[in-house]
């Protein structure tokens, strides 16, 4: 039986498989048609259970940019798992499309989907990873600073949410020093950390996790955060965002910032809450990728979607 190459966590890339993949975007970015993979059209199917802009933007152009035609599925139409299990919706598409991404809830949901589709499935956001906004911000990161091994990421903010957790499992398999700050009361899971750990101890990278967000930034290269409302957090909002929110200390503010070494560089996933997690004074600032980290969702995604599709055309020849 063929065995199907997925994205659902960023540890499914080997570093080599990672760097193959950055280079790929390189490449693509520098040459934005040159890559046809899904000429034909080929589809692709595009699931969206949670609120989208970037995401649904960045890979309905990818996959025009590649040849192929984007499938969009409502997902709150579909119910998908309510209305049929997701068994069968993945059976259903992997036999109309070449490949499915979906942006859902639950881990469990996309790796359902990817038992039974036949076809690569990718991970646009779940509750406990967002891989491909790891991979966009690892481009945006090499084209600011060169090569990523050895350099220290310090993300600063709920070290519990999808970015900490995929902060971690990819800036470890790049080889960066992670340093997560967060509330005590909001650590990210230790499984993932603990496999975190140990692909940073393979790669000559580190990982670190403390309380103190000014021991998290001190010297750091990369600065990042993230809004401290999660998508299925709102109704913590007035414990998140309230006078004696747990992560007041943790906002980007221009004086934290300077804890950060002198060129660093700062990275927001977006949407941002200007005045919450970061300063307008810095998302707005000179220090601010955040527009290149943007638009990098695209040459990531069309790297990610060319490299899976010709992984699954070689395995079924």
């Amino acid at each position: 039986m063929t065995t199907v190459r997925h994205l659902l966590r960023d540890d499914d890339l080997s570093p080599a498989e990672q760097r193959a993949i950055l280079a790929k975007a390189a490449r693509i970015k520098a040459h934005p048609f040159s890559d046809r993979t899904l000429v034909g059209p080929e589809v692709v199917g595009l699931i969206f259970d949670k609120q989208t802009l970037r995401t649904q933007v960045s890979f309905s152009a990818a996959i025009a940019h590649l040849g192929g035609f984007p499938m969009i599925i409502d997902g709150k139409l579909a119910k998908i798992g309510e209305r049929e299990s997701i068994a069968d919706v993945a059976r259903v598409l992997g036999r109309e499309a070449v490949a499915i991404v979906w942006r859902t809830h639950g881990q469990e949901r996309i790796e359902e989907m990817a038992a039974y589709a036949e076809v690569p499935v990718v991970n646009a956001l779940t509750d406990d990873f967002h891989p491909c906004q790891i991979l966009a911000d690892l481009l945006t990161i090499q084209e600011h600073k060169g090569a990523l091994p050895g350099l220290t990421l310090a993300y600063v903010g709920d070290g519990a949410n999808n970015m900490a957790h995929s902060y971690l499992l990819g800036g470890a398999t790049a080889g960066l020093h992670v340093r997560i700050g967060t509330p005590t009361a909001y650590q990210p899971k230790p499984e993932i950390l603990a496999r975190a750990q140990q692909i940073a101890a393979e790669q000559g990278g580190s990982i670190t996790i403390t309380d103190d967000p000014i021991a998290a930034v001190l010297g750091a290269d990369v600065v990042a955060t993230d809004t401290w409302v999660s998508m299925g957090q709102e109704g913590e909002l007035d414990t998140r965002k309230g006078e004696a929110s747990p992560f007041a200390k943790f906002s980007v503010t221009t004086d934290l910032m300077g804890q950060a070494a002198p060129d660093a560089i700062f990275l927001h996933c977006l949407p941002a809450y200007r005045g919450y997690e970061v300063a307008a004074e810095v998302i707005d600032g000179p220090q601010s990728v955040v527009w290149d980290e943007s638009e990098n969702r695209l040459h990531a995604q069309k790297a990610v979607l060319s490299w899976l599709v010709e992984q699954h055309r070689d395995a079924v020849r």
